[in-house]
């Protein structure tokens, strides 16, 4: 008698995760309960209990899993050309954008999250960490830490507006337009 075994994931937890945020990105969080996202995702409740805790512990993976992933390109980004900051800051932008679909989830979870939800600190964690990755970036293309940073929080700020805008109003012209326009103020002449 031949024995059939199924192969499971060896990353049963990651491949969980994007199937929940595909979920989401495509019919957002709402009240969906772990059950009902379970069953859409083609798995069991106990299976996200065992390997997130929780609703909210998936939500705060979630939101994990967004800064790691950008983390990863801006990285990638960041060092592109270590003489244009300007074309590096724009390329990065051009990126957040392919990725955009995401943005109504990101702002779906950040407004809990400025009401202290459990996931609260992991956006905390991925702005500092944006902040000082940008700052020394900056500061290794001569500007002074204090300026770095202070554009690091600003360059956050247009992104997060310009990317809310685009989500909402769907006019990629004037999103870019913002963004250009601050970066065309930051680096005139670059």
């Amino acid at each position: 008698m031949c024995t059939i075994r199924f192969m499971s994931s060896p990353r049963p937890r990651e491949d969980l995760l994007e199937k929940a945020i595909a979920y989401f990105v495509a019919h957002g969080v709402g009240d969906t309960s772990l059950r009902t996202l379970a069953a859409e995702i083609g798995t069991s409740h106990r299976m996200l209990i065992y390997h997130f805790g929780s609703r909210e512990g998936l939500l705060t993976a979630i939101v994990s899993s967004f800064w790691h992933g950008q983390q990863a390109v801006l990285d990638q980004l960041t060092g592109a050309d270590p003489g244009d900051p300007r074309g590096n800051a724009w390329r990065m932008w051009e990126v957040m954008v392919e990725g955009s679909a995401i943005t109504p989830l990101v702002f779906e979870l950040s407004a809990p999250a400025m009401q202290e939800a459990p996931w609260t600190a992991s956006f905390r964690e991925g702005t500092a960490a944006w902040v000082r990755q940008i700052s020394a970036h900056l500061v290794a293309y001569g500007e002074p830490p204090a300026r770095a940073e202070a554009l690091a929080r600003a360059a956050m700020a247009v992104v997060r507006g310009a990317l809310w805008e685009l989500a909402i109003t769907g006019d990629r012209a004037a999103a870019d337009l913002a963004v250009r326009t601050v970066l065309d103020e930051t680096w005139p002449g670059r």
